[in-house]
């Protein structure tokens, strides 16, 4: 038996309508008058999509006191939603602010988490308001008052978890970013008459690319297309620079560096460093990483940004001998690409948490006279592993309480 149909054993679940135990409020009363917001002031003003706090304002009078009876905030229009424990003002008339009935029947919190295991089930083009014609007429399960706050209680530890996570790996991030920096810096740092400086323009050729227009791009190809930022514009079928070259973005996010450890094609707004004997090009990009404030204060603004040639030219490098850029070459890759793959697997592992929450969400929530119905059951890539992990992290914890 599952953990839910055990915690279910000998209890009924009724199926009823939403609007049974869930009622609204407009947030007409709470809408903020002025758009004049401030991180310093007090009290956050919220919209029930992504962005969720829109800013803080500093006016006092119709603030929903969330902080003693807190609400779901639900976008009328595109069923976005969002838990609020906390007193703010609204943005919009668009969303509204539902309540439980009576808590002693549906835990708001309860009807929260259920919301979400629900398809938004919107239709293009559909602007019709969510609440009344549609979800306040979905079939809500109501266990057992002790079964809400059960599961409530199992959902609140994996969201409080998987947030803990989150700023685990971000902190992590931000510190190896700040140590490579460091040791970037260092590592190209040379004492007077230690190495012999000269001008970018003297020691490499500045080779700007060739425009191509955008029917002749592809989705798909063998060889990136470098325009305006670090995101390839596309790809092409030919390429106009060799591997291991380090190039400069110089119209649109201009003054930003990249280096390219295969072929690509430089579009016109893109310089490459084409190096020569003695000067190892990789080296070339992590000097011009140590000058990208120098670099980009020199950024044209206009309405499209631009960085000219003549002020790369002017950029002073050192030129060590070729075994000291080789070294620290080889030290500043190894740090680039712990860098990376922590950048890289972070979303990864952020993604995975969610699944597991999601997976454990939909568990507690599934109940027996919904498994017959394919669209409601438990997704298929909800592997085994992932129970004993979370029974793991339900262990970590009650230790962190304990201790």
């Amino acid at each position: 038996m599952s953990y839910l149909e055990k915690l279910l054993e000998g209890v009924e679940v009724e199926w009823k309508s939403l609007k049974e135990f869930a009622d609204y409020e407009q947030p007409t009363k709470y809408l903020v008058k002025s758009t004049n917001y401030n991180d310093n002031f007090p009290t956050p003003v919220l919209t029930a999509g992504k962005t969720f706090i829109l800013g803080y304002t500093d006016e006092t009078k119709g603030i929903y006191k969330a902080s003693v009876t807190p609400v779901i905030i639900f976008d009328d229009f595109t069923t976005a939603n969002k838990w609020v424990d906390f007193d703010f003002k609204a943005k919009s008339s668009a969303m509204k602010m539902i309540i439980s009935k009576d808590e002693s029947k549906a835990l708001l919190k309860y009807i929260y988490y259920w919301l979400n295991t629900l398809p938004s089930g919107l239709v293009d083009g559909d602007h019709k308001r969510q609440w009344i014609s549609n979800y306040s007429n979905k079939q809500i399960p109501i266990p057992p008052l002790s079964v809400q706050k059960e599961i409530v209680r199992i959902l609140d530890t994996f969201t409080e978890l998987t947030a803990e996570l989150t700023t685990e790996l971000t902190t992590e991030l931000t510190a190896r970013k700040q140590q490579y920096s460091f040791y970037r810096e260092e590592l190209m740092s040379f004492e007077e008459g230690e190495v012999e400086w000269k001008t970018l323009g003297e020691v490499i050729s500045l080779q700007r690319g060739k425009r191509l227009v955008k029917s002749q791009l592809e989705d798909t190809g063998n060889y990136a297309v470098y325009q305006n930022s670090m995101t390839p514009l596309g790809y092409y079928h030919e390429s106009n620079v060799i591997a291991n070259t380090t190039f400069i973005i110089c119209a649109g996010a201009a003054g930003e560096i990249g280096f390219s450890d295969v072929p690509y094609w430089a579009a016109d707004d893109v310089h490459s460093c084409i190096t020569p004997d003695g000067i190892k090009n990789k080296f070339v990009y992590y000097c011009l990483l140590t000058q990208q404030h120098k670099i980009s204060s020199q950024v044209r603004r206009a309405s499209i940004p631009r960085l000219s040639k003549s002020v790369l030219e002017k950029l002073q490098i050192p030129i060590p001998p070729l075994k000291e850029q080789e070294r620290i070459v080889s030290i500043l890759d190894k740090f680039e690409t712990l860098t990376n793959s922590i950048s890289e697997g972070l979303p990864k592992e952020i993604e995975l948490r969610q699944k597991q929450y999601e997976y454990y969400r939909d568990m507690l929530l599934t109940f027996p006279s919904m498994r017959a119905d394919s669209s409601m059951s438990l997704r298929a890539d909800s592997s085994p592993s992932l129970r004993a992990e979370g029974e793991a992290i339900q262990k970590k914890k009650q230790s962190k309480k304990t201790n």
